[in-house]
Order: structure tokens, then C-alpha cells, then sequence
């Protein structure tokens, strides 16, 4: 049995991080990258937190966004949880989704910057090309755990 306390570091994690990311999945599997992510370390462990509010919010309505697009491609239930390597596919496979429509060759997809450039191509969140999206999202496979 583990000697932690996860009780004790929920609520750590609850008081150290000041806006959650909505991607932090994603970046934390290192599948994509945000300029306004800070990373923490807690009790050994790695955390994300957003350091802009507006930004966050973009964030919020684009994860948003791809769950409601995904559900369908993914196969997964409307009143389930989403398990976690669906989600990683709908985090990771829409950003790299997003970067392919936005045709950004750069190495690691920026989260905030991906979304600047579709907001300021498409006019909204909402206006994003889901279905070119969805072939990415449907497409990415997680990396292999390691034995």
C-alpha cells in the first residue's frame, strides 16, 4: 500500500494551482506544448497551470469543443466519463489536428498560439473545421507504456 496521503495532495494541488488547464493531459504526455503553461512539481509529481485567464477560457471552449465533436468518432457514451486514453487522443489528436488545418509546420504545437492563428483565420472557436480535426483526433495513437 502507498504511504501518500492522496487526500492530502488533492487539496495541495487544489491550493497550488490558480487556473486549471483543460490540456494539461496533453502537455503533460508531452504530445503538445502551451507559452502560458507553468509547470509544478507536487509530492514527486507533475502539475500544469495556466497563467492567463482569457487564454484559458479560449482553452476551455476548444477542449469543449472537441469532446462534443469526438464522442461520435470515438465511440464513447454521452453520460460516461471519458477514459483516460480517449482523452489523450482528444486532446493530442485535436491540437495536432488544429495544427495540420492551420498548415503550422513547426516541431511541438503551441496550444495558445494554434488557437490565435484559428480564431484569427476562422473568426471563432466555434468556426474551427472539426471534421478536418476529427480525422487527427480519430487518428492519434498514445505512446506505448513502457514494461
Amino acid at each position: 500500500m502507498s504511504g501518500y496521503n492522496e487526500d492530502a495532495y488533492r487539496d495541495a494541488r487544489e491550493s497550488a494551482i490558480a487556473i486549471k488547464c483543460p490540456f494539461e493531459r496533453g502537455l503533460l504526455s508531452k504530445c503538445s506544448n502551451c507559452s502560458l503553461a507553468k509547470r509544478l512539481l507536487l509530492a514527486e509529481r507533475e502539475a500544469i497551470s495556466c497563467t492567463d485567464h482569457a487564454a484559458n477560457e479560449q482553452c476551455k471552449a476548444f477542449h469543449q469543443a472537441l469532446h462534443v465533436n469526438a464522442r461520435f468518432a470515438l465511440q464513447i457514451d454521452p453520460a460516461a466519463p471519458w477514459p483516460f486514453g480517449k482523452e489523450i487522443r482528444a486532446q493530442c489528436g485535436g491540437v495536432l489536428g488544429l495544427k495540420t488545418v492551420l498548415g503550422d509546420g513547426g516541431d511541438m504545437a503551441d496550444i495558445h498560439g494554434l488557437l490565435a492563428d484559428g480564431i484569427a483565420r476562422f473568426g471563432s472557436i466555434e468556426q474551427l473545421p472539426y471534421s478536418e480535426i476529427m480525422r487527427s483526433v480519430v487518428h492519434y495513437e498514445p505512446r506505448k507504456r513502457r514494461k
